[in-house]
């Protein structure tokens, strides 16, 4: 009589779902929050008249709408999506800081008070002028706060880089302010923008920033397999051989190139780089070959999806889009102060 045998608990696996199943999930996510910012807003287009507006273009009112208007807005939501969060998950991995974030430690106050200026004293002029303000903005920004953060006890702890940001954010906001006082024109030419928005962008914008954002992207995602190593600590890093100093300065690059570039075409939009890497986590644990790319599509699908409630939650009216996502982000900021920062 043979004795029946019972599987082991331990041979019993959990199946795992490939990271590419999950990625392509995000793209089909994403192109169906595409197709629906383009049909809502202060007039409702049917679903037949986008693909119309592809195949016979023919001046009327919803295709010139779909072409001019919702369309570009909305590839520009999935452009500055993607540049901010692939960047808070860059900052994050780097500083191993989870409150790191263009917004929070001061890099998008920098590029806008750049903007700003630039406005200040030479009036209006090309997105491309904007740009490389913000990058000089970003790039001085960030060299400040880390030097800064550095100074404190224990060198550039993540509690250190998160106070030396906020401080530094408040001293640009309060200049940023002055300069807004004293020149009502540049007011009245960027105040809707300080706040974070996508209303009014053409294709032609979308097309000057893509070339910044892609090669920024492009780098971030080279760097995937250094900033999983450089995420579980300097010493790590080096003692496997990295080149951390380097790594550092092509993050930094990186960072620059994609918060600078969404400052200049939609202004200083917050939390969407702090907020998704650490969704995008839940999924993907330690793997930064992964959380990049995934990053960029959620990133991409929050802005998206945000961009949508700001234009019909008070509808005909809209809210610029900062706010949006502030609210979301607000609430996960205190949640992740209280949790995860340590001295």
């Amino acid at each position: 009589m043979t004795r029946a045998t019972t599987a082991s608990p331990r041979s019993w696996k959990t199946p795992e779902i490939s990271p590419l199943v999950g990625l392509f999930l995000g793209l089909v996510i994403l192109l169906i929050c595409l197709v629906y910012s383009v049909t809502v807003g202060a007039a409702e287009i049917p679903l037949n008249k986008i693909l119309e507006s592809f195949i016979t273009f023919d001046n009327s009112y919803e295709h010139l709408v779909i072409q001019t208007i919702r369309l570009p807005r909305s590839l520009i939501a999935i452009l500055v999506g993607s540049a901010l969060a692939v960047s808070g998950a860059l900052m994050q991995g780097l500083t191993r800081n989870p409150l790191a974030d263009p917004g929070i430690l001061g890099i998008q106050s920098g590029a806008a008070v750049a903007v700003v200026a630039t406005i200040f004293v030479f009036g209006s002029t090309s997105v491309n002028d904007y740009t490389i303000a913000a990058f000089l903005g970003a790039g001085t920004t960030a060299i400040l706060v880390y030097f800064l953060g550095s100074l404190g006890r224990g060198g550039a702890t993540p509690l250190n880089l998160t106070v030396a940001g906020a401080a530094l954010t408040a001293f640009i906001s309060s200049v940023t302010t002055a300069i807004l006082i004293v020149s009502q024109r540049t007011l009245e030419e960027i105040r809707f923008w300080l706040a974070g928005s996508l209303a009014g962008r053409d294709v032609n914008i979308f097309f000057q920033a893509l070339p910044f954002v892609v090669v920024g992207l492009g780098i971030a995602f080279a760097l995937g397999r250094q900033m999983t190593t450089m995420s579980l600590g300097e010493d790590v890093a080096k003692g496997l051989g990295q080149q951390t100093a380097w790594i550092k300065i092509i993050t930094a690059i990186s960072v620059v190139l994609l918060a600078g570039s969404s400052v200049a075409i939609a202004g200083p939009i917050g939390f969407i780089g702090l907020v998704v890497p650490h969704i995008v986590k839940f999924f993907i644990k330690a793997d930064y070959r992964w959380i990049l790319p995934y990053s960029a599509v959620f990133g991409a699908i929050l802005l998206l999806v945000a961009d949508i409630a700001a234009r019909v939650l008070l509808k005909p009216q809209e809210l610029p889009v900062g706010v949006m996502t502030a609210l979301i982000g607000a609430p996960f900021f205190v949640y992740l102060a209280k949790s995860k920062v340590k001295k």
